[in-house]
């Protein structure tokens, strides 16, 4: 008999066995089942009540928040749309037809950017609707810094999980104080950045062949992997004025391209550090057998490794893409008008002249969580594979 199937005898056990005693095996007493199950809705009731009074509030008027508390619509209040009219009638290229001539127009520049350039891109301003902008900012934002910081950093977590590196100390401080000379020629001596570095390079080359040898102290996997997620620990507000005085330099302030780059670079050690731990668990055996078999090593990682982990990545992905939808520091001081995001929109309502309208904010906030929750709908059943994929070895 299979202990699936076994199940104990009922007949002779007390009342207190029968409550705090499973019933078969696989399950739970019916004691721990309601202790469990009301576990779970007391917590649930914490994680979704937030949301749900962002949604009510979003359609009360003035007198409803600020009389209130009021929970429950149709009795406690009557809903309006005023908040939501409020985001519209406010500006004047927010109408329907607006925004529909902005949604043909935002798929014809995302095919003529395909096929550029044989069809060129129409431009969205003046006439554009700021959260439609805004919120369309985020979403090419958002996507493609994920995509990018993803694919960069898996293919960086699985070298450091499955190839041993063993740099030389040495030669990585000789390129940190190339580095630095190359700062201190541009930024003071007035040397061309482009001249500077490729005399730096080369200097680094000829050193390292020259001198590499002679240095034995070395890192491994694991120092490389320390100092990847030690760049996440930095605050971000520490790095954000020399980042500022970069994009401003090269011109690229108020660009997708400049918020695309920071993201991506800013959120991947988060991708190197979770990813390297899925790659590392994963039998070795499967990828030898692939080697034998003639697979080279991206063939490898694209057809056996990530088919494999594929609930991890989408647990990394949906973070990632988060981190990226909620950022407000480096949007506020690289994005100035034509590539404002959801975060900073919800700043300037926060911060208006008539004080916090907090109904009008939350109809804000309303559209900017639906993406996310969307994302996570379509991910969940990978996600919560993720997170336990982990949590049982052997």
């Amino acid at each position: 008999m299979s202990e699936a199937s076994f199940k104990f005898e009922k007949s002779g056990r007390s009342l207190m066995e029968r409550l705090f005693e499973p019933p078969e095996v696989g399950k739970m007493s019916p004691a721990a089942s309601v202790v469990a199950h009301l576990l779970l809705a007391v917590w649930s009731l914490f994680v979704l009540f937030p949301i749900y009074w962002v949604i009510i509030t979003s359609f009360k008027d003035a007198a409803a928040v600020n009389q209130g508390p009021f929970y429950i619509p149709f009795v406690d209040f009557v809903p309006n749309l005023n908040a939501w009219r409020a985001q519209f009638n406010t500006d004047p290229f927010c109408d329907v037809p607006s925004v529909m001539r902005q949604v043909g127009l935002l798929l014809y520049n995302s095919f003529a950017f395909v096929v550029s350039p044989v069809v060129t891109l129409q431009p969205m301003e003046p006439q554009i609707c700021k959260i439609f902008l805004a919120f369309t900012n985020s979403i090419v934002v958002s996507v493609v810094s994920t995509s990018l910081c993803v694919a960069v950093g898996a293919m960086a977590a699985y070298a450091l999980a499955r190839i041993q590196y063993k740099p030389k100390f040495g030669n990585i401080m000789v390129f940190v104080g190339l580095t630095l000379l190359v700062i201190l020629a541009t930024s003071y001596f007035g040397v061309p950045w482009w001249l500077s570095s490729a005399v730096a390079l080369a200097l680094f080359f000829f050193l390292a062949r020259a001198y590499g040898k002679r240095f034995e102290a070395t890192l491994g996997n694991g120092d490389i992997l320390f100092w990847i997620i030690s760049q996440r620990i930095l605050p971000p507000i520490v790095v954000v004025i020399p980042i500022y005085m970069m994009f401003q330099a090269v011109g690229l302030l108020d660009t997708h391209l400049a918020l695309i780059t920071v993201y991506a670079v800013a959120n991947l050690p988060i991708v190197v550090w979770l990813m390297h731990d899925f790659f590392a668990n994963l039998p070795i055996e499967l990828e030898e057998s692939a080697q034998l078999d003639g697979a080279t090593r991206f063939a490898i990682f694209w057809d056996i490794v990530l088919p494999l982990t594929r609930p991890g990545l989408a647990a990394t992905t949906l973070l990632t893409l988060i981190l990226n939808w909620n950022e407000y520091l480096f949007a506020v001081f690289l994005a100035t008008a034509k590539v404002q995001t959801m975060p900073i929109m919800v700043a300037a309502k926060n911060a208006g002249e008539k004080g916090v309208l907090w109904w009008e904010m939350s109809a804000i906030i309303v559209v900017m969580i639906v993406p996310v929750v969307f994302m996570a709908i379509l991910l969940q059943r990978f996600i919560s594979r993720g997170v336990l994929l982990g949590a049982v070895k052997g």
